[in-house]
């Protein structure tokens, strides 16, 4: 077998009858471009086809090799400086990006995601669509968009809604990170095993004789736990006050409850962008009730006002990126600055779509 090139960012091979995907671009924790969206689409679809190939499975790679990290989401640094300079690429990103969410939501083969490690927006947007999502106890899971002026999107309203109770609305908000044996309990993963038997049971998939699909995907079922870790976060308090109307009634209860969870709830929504909180309680509940092809559409259109509706560095969305990820000083100047000045029209903004029903650039998805 020849040597695969180090810029080599998806590696795609078929060991006996499974294909397997390996991202492969460790120094950026394996954040996707728009080239290796572009490359896993091309792997499945080819695949999808392919009656040799009974299921496909997706990991990741961390600077010792194979695993350790899956994928931190999606390139951020080149949002904001595509943002900055107008280049549409980074229409076509988010356009296929979202395309091949739906493509492993419904692909018609086991999809087997082998979530070690970070695995944080765009990463959840290529497992949480799977048919079998496995976890590890390096496992760390989140949707931490409100933290860089965006929202939960690679579907997130669809499945982050789906979660127990109000759940959804609290790890929107908040972007809280889950432990392996937590996104079991938040319903966000399957089955848990440990790091160190991953390597043997990624080398067993090109020996084991498989007959179909179904029977790949048991061979790794069997190799897991499926006892979840205790939830902690308090469940019937996060029902209760993320079950209130607005942010502002959130906060209020929050400010209320005397406990250390509300505490620290309260003050890590404060470090969040105002506006992006109120758009993302609309978002998840809105999605509560959509299937997941009209959900990407809701957001293919918000993704677009957060970059277009106020352009360049006047983007919620690149300031936040600005602070986090480009200047580093974690200073982000939200506009509005303070909850109480976020007005409806404000919000409303997001969820007018920008292109005619006929015309959406997802509007192929079912």
């Amino acid at each position: 077998m020849s040597a695969i090139p180090p810029d080599t960012h998806v590696i795609a091979e078929i060991q006996g009858r499974v294909g397997c995907l390996t991202l492969n671009r460790p120094r950026a924790l394996n954040a996707l471009s728009l080239d290796m969206i572009r490359a896993i689409t091309e792997s499945l679809l080819a695949w999808r086809d392919n009656d040799t190939v009974l299921a496909v499975i997706v990991r990741g790679s961390g600077k010792e090799g194979p695993f350790g990290a899956f994928c931190a989401g999606g390139d951020i640094r080149f949002f904001h400086q595509a943002a900055l300079s107008g280049d549409p690429r980074l229409e076509d990103f988010f356009t296929e990006e979202y395309a091949l969410n739906h493509l492993i939501h419904t692909y018609p083969k086991p999809y087997i995601a082998l979530m070690d490690g970070i695995v944080m927006g765009g990463g959840m947007g290529i497992s949480q669509g799977a048919s079998l999502r496995i976890v590890t106890e390096r496992s760390q899971l989140a949707m931490p968009e409100t933290g860089i002026g965006l929202f939960p999107d690679v579907g997130g309203g669809y499945f982050l809604s789906r979660c127990p109770g109000r759940l959804g609305e609290y790890l929107a908000l908040t972007g809280r990170v889950l432990g392996g044996r937590e996104a079991m309990a938040a319903g966000l993963a399957d089955g848990w095993i440990d790091s160190g038997r991953l390597t043997g049971l990624w080398a067993s998939l090109g020996t084991t004789p498989f007959e179909n699909g179904a029977s790949v995907e048991r061979w790794c079922a069997s190799h897991l736990s499926t006892t979840a870790g205790p939830a902690s976060w308090p469940q019937t308090e996060v029902d209760r006050v993320f079950a209130l109307d607005g942010v502002p009634q959130i906060m209020a209860a929050l400010d209320a409850t005397d406990s250390e969870w509300a505490r620290s709830t309260a003050k890590l929504l404060r470090t969040r962008s105002p506006l992006m909180l109120h758009v993302v309680l609309e978002q998840i509940r809105r999605a509560r009730g959509m299937g997941l092809a009209d959900a990407l559409r809701l957001e293919r259109g918000m993704v677009r006002q957060c970059f277009h509706w106020r352009a360049g560095a006047a983007s919620e969305t690149v300031e936040g990126i600005r602070a986090l990820a480009v200047d580093k000083d974690h200073a982000p100047r939200w506009n509005p600055a303070r909850l109480e000045e976020v007005t409806p029209p404000l919000v409303a903004a997001f969820f007018e779509q920008p292109w005619p029903v006929h015309a959406h650039p997802l509007r192929a998805l079912n």
